[in-house]
């Protein structure tokens, strides 16, 4: 026999074997009373959710068993089905958190696989769950519930950042550095204010987020497919039972929105911008160019070529990753920018961009706290680096002004001093009281107490400003806060 031969009858002998075989009955779905056929694997593999979705588990559970328990109390179904029901969902959910839960990708997503193994469990009162509920309003439900939840997940990592700001702030008090516009030397500002600063965007960045919370806490259940139903339901009783503010208004509306995502993912986004600037000021000054900062070896990586690199690489994977919190909301933004009311399928992709968006702030939050808590400011290399930028030069031209001159002619005299310091290469406070005079007559000896960058930064004394007092007054604030008197 040819080898052409012996592979043909082996093809022959393959084909007779897989033809013998049965395929496989595919369970019918719960949608499929008017279906004659099955879907295909194709569209199966395609349309599934439930790699994903699965994360709402707790969620669809929770609001499962607030709506048994009010079609119990308005008579669609007996006290007895409600305790099957709860009981069985008690059980799904044990099944879930220890792992013996099977996940099927037939059953489509995480609603459908837990009403079925609840039909599975209990049998005929399973059926009944779903009455006057739809996985339209269902899963707006769960995830609101869900991005409530993370919502305060990524507050109170924002709090835990804070107070480990708070307190490099409280640990780095005196330390005066160079203030940047442009990215050049500006003018001389505590080392606090500029931690504290930070402080003040992850504020606002918890600000947004509890107003987006406001905003989504209200309920979809009982807008079922789009149009309510005719059946007695009372949907303030589930948006109470799980913690609404109240049901949302419009059916409609209820299951098409996905503004309260779209809020949430762009308030990270916000956030994210924060942080990586922070990182990109903290790669800056851990550099030898600057030496502001050491990483310590715990938030520090190696070369692999290099040896005597060391990189502070979590604050660059900070600012790098910045792009994909950026990138999830333009994603659910091109999403919804074209869909006609009310749900569409389309729909089912908003929950992975979100589930990336928080799982990468809160790292990004985690590994920042972590860095503030392994950083050291290397307090002879700042000052070292001080006297470079004429940095008191705002604070000359203040002076001028106290003694009557306006600020623009203030400002040229103090451009012409600079002028002559380049000239001498000197500072400010090393011209004499003749040189000063040769720019102008008003300089007197007191001008000396306003020369230097000590003297500069004492003589802030505006509200917000990097004056000691101001400073101390902000650090003060946040202490108070942050609940962090006590340490």
């Amino acid at each position: 026999m040819t080898k052409l031969d012996v592979q043909s009858a082996s093809q022959a002998t393959g084909a007779t074997s897989a033809a013998s075989k049965q395929p496989e009955a595919k369970e019918i779905k719960l949608w499929g009373g008017r279906f004659q056929e099955s879907v295909t694997d194709a569209v199966e593999r395609f349309t599934e959710s439930i790699s994903y979705d699965k994360d709402l588990y707790k969620h669809d559970i929770r609001g499962s068993r607030a709506h048994a328990s009010m079609l119990a109390k308005q008579g669609l179904m007996s006290i007895g089905d409600r305790d099957s029901i709860l009981a069985g969902l008690d059980e799904i959910e044990r099944r879930i958190r220890n792992g013996e839960f099977v996940w099927r990708a037939d059953r489509e997503d995480v609603h459908m696989n837990i009403e079925a193994a609840l039909t599975d469990l209990i049998g005929e009162p399973a059926k009944k769950l779903h009455t006057a509920r739809s996985r339209n309003d269902q899963v707006a439900t769960d995830f609101r519930l869900w991005c409530r939840d993370a919502i305060d997940s990524i507050v109170a990592r924002i709090k835990d950042f804070q107070v480990a700001m708070v307190d490099l702030a409280v640990k780095n008090a005196g330390i005066i550095v160079p203030g940047y516009t442009h990215l050049q030397r500006a003018q001389p500002v505590l080392l606090q204010h500029v931690l504290l600063a930070f402080v003040e965007q992850l504020d606002r960045d918890a600000g947004r987020l509890l107003d987006c919370r406001a905003r989504l806490n209200f309920c979809p259940l009982g807008a079922c497919a789009l149009a309510g139903t005719g059946l007695p339901i009372e949907r303030f009783m589930t948006s109470s039972a799980l913690e609404f503010s109240s049901p949302l208004r419009n059916s409609i509306d209820a299951v098409s929105d996905r503004d309260f995502a779209i809020e949430f993912l762009s308030a990270n986004s916000i956030m994210a911008i924060h942080l990586s600037r922070l990182g990109e000021e903290w790669v800056l000054w851990s550099s030898e160019e600057f030496g502001f900062i050491t990483p310590n070896d715990a938030v520090s990586t190696g070369s692999s070529i290099m040896p005597q690199k060391k990189n502070p690489d979590p604050m660059e994977l900070v600012r790098g990753k910045s792009a994909r919190v950026i990138g999830d909301v333009v994603t659910l933004l091109t999403l919804c920018k074209g869909l006609p009311l009310a749900y569409n399928r389309d729909l089912q992709e908003d929950k992975e961009p979100v589930f990336d968006s928080v799982k990468t702030v809160l790292g990004m939050l985690e590994v920042s706290a972590e860095f503030a808590r392994n950083i050291s400011f290397n307090q002879d290399r700042i000052k070292k680096a001080l006297p470079a930028g004429h940095l008191d030069a705002t604070t000359l031209a203040d002076y001028l002004v106290h003694k009557g001159i306006p600020f623009r002619t203030s400002h040229d005299i103090v451009g012409k001093s600079v002028a002559m310091c380049l000239g001498k290469n000197c500072q400010l406070k090393d011209l004499s009281l003749n040189e000063l005079r040769s720019l102008s007559p008003i300089f007197d000896e007191d001008v000396y107490e306003f020369l230097g960058v000590e003297n500069a930064v004492n003589k802030f004394s505006s509200y917000g400003s990097t004056g000691s007092e101001c400073v101390a007054s902000q650090l003060q604030y946040w202490i108070e806060k942050l609940g962090l008197i006590s340490q």
